[in-house]
């Protein structure tokens, strides 16, 4: 995509790693729930790489290897987590340092502003209105029943569709490789946000077009 041509009219945020710094109430909650079950538990730097793909799959890779493909054990893990989690997840979870500021800027810029994340719908919906509320987000998505997580890029095309601006039009701010896969794919501008929970290579390989130091970054772009 040549970049000076392009109108961005919209933008498309992760949240976990991107709008917010939830780690420490993940690895909280994870945490609780290991001990809860006498599994061993992890550092913040190793939870950093079991998100961002859903929070099943966030209990799967914290468990221990034995027992991470037991149904069973996964089913009461997933649920005890929803239930831990649901208490701690504004314990210590904040907007990233310049995130009201780029929020402010895109409003001035009248960019609409949208959210897909791969967290249960039901925590991102009251995640976004409790610790956003002086913005106006036009579309909040998380993880729903029968729709594919990101990477695929139904939920992303399908917010574009909604507001009828083209993916092409839309920059993508994310920072995984599943953020960069899922704008890539969805025909968006895929932005890496160096503030999250990765690195530089990986959003790079999975296909950044540009990597953002800090937030406001972003603004330079419209």
């Amino acid at each position: 995509m040549d970049l000076v041509e392009s109108n961005f009219e919209a933008i498309l945020f992760d949240v976990d790693g991107t709008l917010l710094d939830s780690i420490e109430d993940l690895t909280d909650s994870m945490n609780s729930t290991l001990n809860h079950f006498g599994f061993p538990t992890h550092g913040v730097e190793r939870y950093k790489y079991f998100v961002g793909d859903g929070m099943e799959n966030l209990v799967k890779r914290a468990l221990p290897d034995s027992v991470g493909t037991d149904s069973a054990i996964v089913s009461e893990s997933l649920q005890m987590m929803r239930q831990t989690y649901d208490h701690n997840w504004k314990n210590k979870t904040r907007p990233y340092p310049g995130i009201p500021e780029l929020l402010d800027g895109l409003t001035d810029h009248k960019v609409k502003m949208t959210v897909l994340s791969n967290k249960p719908d039901y925590f991102i919906q009251k995640i976004v209105q409790e610790l956003l509320p002086s913005w106006r987000f036009e579309i909040v998505m998380g993880e729903r029943p029968s729709v594919p997580r990101k990477p695929d890029p139904s939920s992303a095309i399908e917010i574009a569709e909604r507001l009828g601006i083209r993916p092409e039009n839309f920059l993508y701010l994310g920072d995984t490789a599943t953020d960069m896969l899922t704008a890539n794919a969805a025909g968006m501008y895929a932005l890496g946000a160096l503030w999250g929970f990765r690195n530089a290579e990986e959003l790079l390989s999975s296909g950044a077009k540009q990597l953002m130091r800090t937030p406001l970054e972003v603004l330079r772009l419209l």
